[in-house]
Protein backbone atom coordinates (compact mmCIF):
# COMPACT_ATOMS: atom_id res chain seq x y z
CA UNK A 1 0.00 0.00 0.00
CA UNK A 2 1.17 3.27 -0.73
CA UNK A 3 2.36 5.50 2.00
CA UNK A 4 1.20 9.48 2.34
CA UNK A 5 3.88 12.00 3.61
CA UNK A 6 2.01 14.56 6.31
CA UNK A 7 1.47 16.87 3.75
CA UNK A 8 -0.24 14.45 1.38
CA UNK A 9 -2.48 13.47 3.62
CA UNK A 10 -3.05 17.09 5.34
CA UNK A 11 -3.93 17.97 1.18
CA UNK A 12 -6.66 15.04 1.20
CA UNK A 13 -8.50 17.38 3.58
CA UNK A 14 -8.65 19.99 1.20
CA UNK A 15 -9.56 17.80 -2.37
CA UNK A 16 -12.17 15.73 -1.53
CA UNK A 17 -15.20 16.92 -3.42
CA UNK A 18 -18.50 15.68 -0.81
CA UNK A 19 -17.65 14.08 2.33
CA UNK A 20 -14.47 13.51 5.03
CA UNK A 21 -14.97 11.10 7.88
CA UNK A 22 -12.36 10.48 10.57
CA UNK A 23 -12.37 7.74 13.00
CA UNK A 24 -10.43 8.02 16.39
CA UNK A 25 -9.89 5.45 18.95
CA UNK A 26 -6.93 6.60 20.92
CA UNK A 27 -7.39 8.24 24.33
CA UNK A 28 -4.25 10.18 23.19
CA UNK A 29 -2.73 11.94 20.65
CA UNK A 30 1.24 13.51 20.38
CA UNK A 31 0.75 15.53 18.11
CA UNK A 32 3.68 18.82 18.37
CA UNK A 33 1.06 21.42 17.20
CA UNK A 34 -1.33 20.88 19.91
CA UNK A 35 0.78 20.72 22.73
CA UNK A 36 1.15 24.14 24.05
CA UNK A 37 -3.00 24.07 24.09
CA UNK A 38 -2.99 20.96 25.69
CA UNK A 39 -0.23 22.81 28.01
CA UNK A 40 -3.04 25.69 28.71
CA UNK A 41 -5.75 23.62 29.29
CA UNK A 42 -4.09 21.87 32.08
CA UNK A 43 -2.69 24.30 34.06
CA UNK A 44 -6.41 26.19 33.49
CA UNK A 45 -5.03 28.97 31.39
CA UNK A 46 -6.70 30.86 28.53
CA UNK A 47 -5.29 30.22 25.04
CA UNK A 48 -6.85 32.99 22.65
CA UNK A 49 -4.76 31.15 20.08
CA UNK A 50 -7.04 27.87 19.39
CA UNK A 51 -9.78 29.43 17.98
CA UNK A 52 -7.20 30.62 15.16
CA UNK A 53 -5.94 26.89 14.95
CA UNK A 54 -5.14 26.29 10.88
CA UNK A 55 -7.29 22.89 11.30
CA UNK A 56 -10.27 24.56 12.28
CA UNK A 57 -10.33 26.86 8.83
CA UNK A 58 -9.62 24.30 7.19
CA UNK A 59 -12.88 22.70 8.11
CA UNK A 60 -14.87 26.08 7.92
CA UNK A 61 -13.36 26.84 4.35
CA UNK A 62 -14.20 22.90 3.42
CA UNK A 63 -17.84 22.96 4.62
CA UNK A 64 -18.76 26.70 3.33
CA UNK A 65 -18.18 24.93 -0.17
CA UNK A 66 -21.30 22.55 1.17
CA UNK A 67 -18.49 19.06 1.90
CA UNK A 68 -19.17 17.23 4.84
CA UNK A 69 -17.16 16.29 7.38
CA UNK A 70 -17.77 14.01 10.16
CA UNK A 71 -15.77 12.12 13.04
CA UNK A 72 -16.42 9.22 15.67
CA UNK A 73 -14.19 9.66 18.42
CA UNK A 74 -14.05 5.94 20.47
CA UNK A 75 -13.25 7.24 24.13
CA UNK A 76 -12.24 5.59 27.76
CA UNK A 77 -14.51 6.73 30.41
CA UNK A 78 -13.34 8.57 32.68
CA UNK A 79 -11.44 10.58 29.90
CA UNK A 80 -8.35 11.11 29.56
CA UNK A 81 -6.54 14.58 29.75
CA UNK A 82 -6.47 14.51 26.14
CA UNK A 83 -10.16 13.79 25.51
CA UNK A 84 -11.14 16.37 28.33
CA UNK A 85 -9.17 18.70 26.05
CA UNK A 86 -10.58 17.87 22.90
CA UNK A 87 -13.86 18.08 24.29
CA UNK A 88 -13.69 21.58 25.84
CA UNK A 89 -12.40 22.50 21.71
CA UNK A 90 -15.65 20.73 20.64
CA UNK A 91 -17.45 23.81 20.55
CA UNK A 92 -14.76 25.64 17.76
CA UNK A 93 -14.97 22.62 15.78
CA UNK A 94 -19.01 22.66 15.40
CA UNK A 95 -18.83 26.49 14.74
CA UNK A 96 -16.18 25.37 11.62
CA UNK A 97 -19.01 22.62 9.91
CA UNK A 98 -17.02 19.81 11.63
CA UNK A 99 -19.79 17.01 13.21
CA UNK A 100 -18.09 15.06 15.72
CA UNK A 101 -20.08 12.25 17.57
CA UNK A 102 -18.52 10.27 20.54
CA UNK A 103 -18.57 6.59 21.36
CA UNK A 104 -17.80 5.10 24.78
CA UNK A 105 -15.55 2.72 24.59
CA UNK A 106 -17.75 0.20 26.06
CA UNK A 107 -20.12 0.07 23.37
CA UNK A 108 -17.58 -0.78 20.72
CA UNK A 109 -17.18 -4.42 22.56
CA UNK A 110 -18.74 -7.34 20.03
CA UNK A 111 -19.18 -4.27 18.05
CA UNK A 112 -16.69 -5.87 15.14
CA UNK A 113 -15.09 -2.17 14.91
CA UNK A 114 -11.65 -1.78 14.14
CA UNK A 115 -9.15 -0.73 16.91
CA UNK A 116 -7.50 1.58 14.62
CA UNK A 117 -7.69 4.76 13.11
CA UNK A 118 -8.69 5.64 9.73
CA UNK A 119 -10.56 8.39 7.35
CA UNK A 120 -12.35 8.44 4.74
CA UNK A 121 -12.53 10.70 1.71
CA UNK A 122 -15.64 10.41 -0.64
CA UNK A 123 -16.35 6.74 0.41
CA UNK A 124 -13.86 6.12 -2.47
CA UNK A 125 -10.10 6.56 -0.56
CA UNK A 126 -9.35 4.99 2.70
CA UNK A 127 -6.07 6.11 4.84
CA UNK A 128 -5.33 4.16 7.47
CA UNK A 129 -3.26 6.03 10.34
CA UNK A 130 -0.62 4.26 12.40
CA UNK A 131 1.11 5.28 15.67
CA UNK A 132 4.44 4.60 17.42
CA UNK A 133 3.94 3.66 21.51
CA UNK A 134 3.84 6.90 22.38
CA UNK A 135 0.80 8.06 20.34
CA UNK A 136 2.80 10.08 17.68
CA UNK A 137 2.14 9.81 13.81
CA UNK A 138 3.92 6.87 12.44
CA UNK A 139 2.59 6.75 8.16
CA UNK A 140 -0.31 7.00 6.68
CA UNK A 141 -1.42 4.42 4.28
CA UNK A 142 -3.61 4.80 1.48
CA UNK A 143 -5.69 2.18 0.45
CA UNK A 144 -7.86 2.37 -2.50
CA UNK A 145 -9.08 -1.49 -2.77
CA UNK A 146 -13.11 -1.44 -3.01
CA UNK A 147 -13.41 -4.21 -0.10
CA UNK A 148 -11.55 -2.52 1.92
CA UNK A 149 -13.05 0.91 1.31
CA UNK A 150 -16.35 -0.84 1.71
CA UNK A 151 -15.71 -2.26 4.68
CA UNK A 152 -14.58 0.38 6.06
CA UNK A 153 -17.58 2.20 5.09
CA UNK A 154 -19.98 -0.31 6.59
CA UNK A 155 -17.70 0.47 9.67
CA UNK A 156 -18.50 4.58 9.49
CA UNK A 157 -21.61 3.98 9.00
CA UNK A 158 -22.27 1.92 12.36
CA UNK A 159 -19.59 3.99 14.55
CA UNK A 160 -22.24 6.65 13.31
CA UNK A 161 -25.45 5.04 13.44
CA UNK A 162 -24.59 4.54 17.66
CA UNK A 163 -21.97 7.59 18.52
CA UNK A 164 -23.51 10.25 20.49
CA UNK A 165 -23.66 13.53 19.12
CA UNK A 166 -20.91 16.06 20.23
CA UNK A 167 -23.25 18.68 22.21
CA UNK A 168 -25.57 16.15 23.53
CA UNK A 169 -22.58 13.97 25.12
CA UNK A 170 -20.94 17.10 26.20
CA UNK A 171 -24.31 17.93 28.38
CA UNK A 172 -24.19 14.22 29.93
CA UNK A 173 -20.69 15.01 31.44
Amino acid sequence: MPLLTAEEFGALWDDFRHSAFKFEVRDRYSVSSEQESLSRFLADEPDPDRARRPWLARMKTATQQGKRIERVRVVSEPHSDYVRWLLAGGPLNAEAGEDIRYLPRPKTEGSGLPGYDFALFDSRQLVRLHFDENDRPLRHELVTDPAVVVRHCYWRDAAWHYAVPFARYAQQR
